[in-house]
C-alpha cells in the first residue's frame, strides 16, 4: 500500500452516500432541542468537511444552501476530481473541494481561517493516531467561538466483540495479491471455516457470530472500508471527549433527535442507573453500554452557552416544519430502540394534517390549535419524535427561498441527468429545508422526463425503458426478474402512475420539481406545496 494512503483503503471508491444529519438545519434543530446557542442562524456561514470521500454530502448541502460557503477535503485524487465535476455540472460556486492531507489543509491558501461548522462523518474511526492529532489541531484553530462539530464514530460498546474478527479477516486479506473485493469475500470465507471450526470465540461471542453472518449480504464498498482500514478505531465515547476536551470543545448531544427522549431508548430501569450518574460524560459511556451504542453522531460547541427555557421555547416556536414524508391520515407507527414508540393519535394527526397544507411554524401550529391541551413538554417530544423519525424536518427561512429553489433545480438536474447511467445517487436538493430527499433512479428518471416536456406517467416510463433496455437492465417484480420489453414496461407504468400520486406531490411541496426551464422560475405557491 502506497505512503499517501496513510493505512486507508485505497483500491475501491467509499460509497456515494448523503449524510442528512450534517445539513445546516438539522444542526441547528439538534442545538435546539438540545437547549444550545449555536452561530448556525446567523448570516454568511462557513462550513468545512473533512473527509469528504465522494465528496456528494458537501455538493448537495452547497446546492440547497447557497447562501453558506462549504470547503470539503479529501486524501483520495479520483474522489475530489468527481466531486468537482458534480459541483461544475450542478453550476455551484459556494464550494470547494481540496485534495491534500489533514496535516495539509491548513496550508491551502484558499481555506478560510475559522468555521461556522466543521464536521466529519465516520472519519474519527477510520484514521490513524497522527492523523487524529492533525484533525484536533485543525478544528482548535479553525472552528469559531460558539461554532459546531459534527463528528460520527465508531464506538467500542458494541464493537467490542468484532475486534478480534476483523483481525482475523485482515490479516488473511493480506496473505493475497487478488482484487481487494475477491479478498473481502475470501476472508469472509474464512472466518466462516474458522467458525465450523468450532472456535471458541465465535460460540462465547454471538454478536460476533451474527456480525459474521449478515456479511455476505452487505455492500462491499462498506465492508471493505469498515474492515480493511490499518487504523480502524471504536472508542469508548470518554476517551474521545477528552481529546475534544483539549480542543476546547463541550457536548451538546446526539445529532439524532430520537436519542434526546431517554423514553424510547432506555427502560426505567436504565434511565434510574443514569439518574444516578452525575458527570455527563460518564453518563454517555454508561448509555452507550445500556443500548450497546455502535456508531454515534454527536455535536459539540467550542463555547457552550445554554438557552434559558424561555429562549428554548422560543426558539422552537419561530421554527418552521414541514412534511417530508406522503401522509394519507392512517396510524403512524415507529420504531426505535425500545421497539414500538407510543404515539397517540389524537396528538398527531391534527399537526400532520395542519402541515399537509404546507410549512408552518411551531407558533402558527399553536395558533391554529393543532397541539389540543398538550402541554409543552408533550408537544416537544412529539415533535422530536417526529422530526426524528423524518415524517417532519425544519425549514430554512422563506426569505431566499427563491434563489435556493433555482440552485436546487440546477444541481437535481444534473443528478437526474446521471440517472441515465448510473444509481450512484440516491438523493435530491431541496430548497425548503436545505436538506436531501431520498429518491431512487427510476423516480429520477421520471422528474428527467418531465423537465423533456414529457406530460403524464406513462411517457415519463417510456422515455424510461428507452434508456434502461439498451443498457441491457431489467426491472424486479416480488423477487422475480422482468424478462420481456412488456413486462418492464408495465412495471415502470404502474411505478410512474404510483409516483404521481403520491411521491412527485411530495417533492413538488419541498420544492424538488425539475419543469421546463420556462417554468422554472414560478414563485412556489401554497397550492404547490399541498401533501396528498
Amino acid at each position: 500500500m502506497s505512503d499517501w494512503t496513510s493505512g486507508y483503503v485505497a483500491e475501491i471508491d467509499y460509497s456515494y452516500n448523503f449524510t442528512k444529519h450534517m445539513a445546516p438545519s438539522h444542526l441547528l434543530m439538534a442545538s435546539i432541542s438540545q437547549k444550545q446557542k449555536s452561530r448556525l442562524d446567523g448570516e454568511n456561514l462557513t462550513y468545512c468537511e473533512l473527509g469528504c470521500g465522494q465528496g456528494f454530502t458537501a455538493n448537495l448541502l452547497a446546492a440547497a444552501n447557497p447562501q453558506v460557503e462549504f470547503h470539503a477535503m479529501d486524501f483520495n485524487p479520483a474522489q475530489i476530481a468527481g466531486a468537482q465535476e458534480l459541483a461544475r455540472d450542478g453550476e455551484m460556486e459556494n464550494v470547494h473541494f481540496y485534495e491534500c492531507s489533514f496535516e495539509d489543509f491548513g496550508e491551502q491558501a484558499t481555506v478560510p481561517d475559522s468555521f461556522d461548522v466543521i464536521a466529519m462523518h465516520g472519519i474519527l474511526s477510520w484514521v490513524s493516531e497522527e492523523n487524529r492529532r492533525h484533525i484536533f489541531d485543525f478544528v482548535a484553530k479553525r472552528l469559531k467561538p460558539g461554532g459546531i462539530l459534527y463528528a460520527s464514530f465508531n464506538t467500542l460498546s458494541a464493537w467490542a466483540s468484532a475486534v478480534p474478527l476483523r483481525r482475523l479477516m485482515l490479516d488473511h486479506s493480506k496473505n493475497s495479491a487478488k482484487p481487494i473485493t475477491e479478498r473481502l469475500y475470501d476472508a469472509i470465507s474464512f472466518a466462516e471455516r474458522v467458525e465450523q471450526s468450532g472456535a471458541k470465540f465465535f460460540s462465547h461471542n454471538q454478536s460476533a457470530s451474527a456480525r459474521l453472518g449478515s456479511m455476505p449480504g452487505m455492500p462491499p464498498h462498506y465492508l471493505i472500508h469498515e474492515m480493511f482500514n490499518d487504523h480502524w478505531t471504536p472508542f469508548h465515547f470518554a476517551d474521545l471527549a477528552a481529546e475534544m476536551d483539549q480542543a476546547k470543545l463541550s457536548l451538546v448531544g446526539s445529532s439524532i433527535l430520537f436519542e434526546h427522549v431517554d423514553d424510547i431508548c432506555l427502560n426505567p430501569r436504565q434511565i434510574a442507573l443514569l439518574e444516578e450518574e452525575s458527570d455527563r460524560i460518564r453518563r454517555e459511556t454508561l448509555r452507550d453500554v445500556l443500548v450497546n451504542e455502535q456508531f454515534r453522531s454527536d455535536l459539540f460547541v467550542k463555547g457552550k452557552l445554554p438557552m434559558t427555557e424561555r429562549g428554548s421555547v422560543g426558539a422552537w416556536f419561530e421554527t418552521t416544519l414541514a412534511l417530508t414524508a406522503p401522509f394519507n391520515g392512517g396510524p403512524l407507527k415507529l420504531a426505535w430502540r425500545q421497539g414500538d414508540i407510543p404515539l397517540n393519535a389524537e396528538e398527531y394527526l391534527p399537526v400532520l394534517e395542519a402541515l399537509k397544507e404546507g410549512p408552518a411554524t411551531v407558533r402558527e401550529l399553536l395558533d391554529q390549535g393543532a397541539f389540543g391541551t398538550m402541554t409543552w413538554a408533550q408537544i416537544s417530544r412529539l415533535l422530536q419524535i417526529l422530526i426524528g423519525a423524518e415524517v417532519m424536518a425544519p425549514c430554512l427561512p422563506m426569505e431566499g427561498l427563491q434563489s435556493r429553489t433555482e440552485s436546487c433545480r440546477k444541481f437535481n438536474l444534473a443528478i437526474c441527468k446521471r440517472a441515465e447511467d448510473s444509481e450512484n445517487l440516491q438523493f435530491l436538493a431541496s430548497p425548503l429545508t436545505g436538506n436531501g430527499v431520498e429518491a431512487d433512479r427510476l423516480e429520477q428518471l421520471f422528474l428527467l422526463a418531465r423537465s423533456e416536456g414529457h406530460v403524464g406517467p406513462n411517457d415519463w416510463a417510456d422515455l424510461a425503458w428507452r434508456i434502461l433496455a439498451p443498457q441491457g437492465q431489467r426491472l424486479q417484480s416480488q423477487g422475480r426478474l422482468l424478462e420481456t420489453d412488456e413486462e418492464n414496461l408495465a412495471f415502470l407504468r404502474a411505478r410512474a402512475n404510483s409516483f404521481a400520486a403520491r411521491r412527485l406531490p411530495l417533492f413538488a411541496a419541498l420544492g424538488i420539481d425539475l419543469e421546463p426551464e420556462a417554468e422554472a422560475d414560478k414563485p412556489i405557491g401554497v397550492s404547490q406545496m399541498r401533501v396528498v
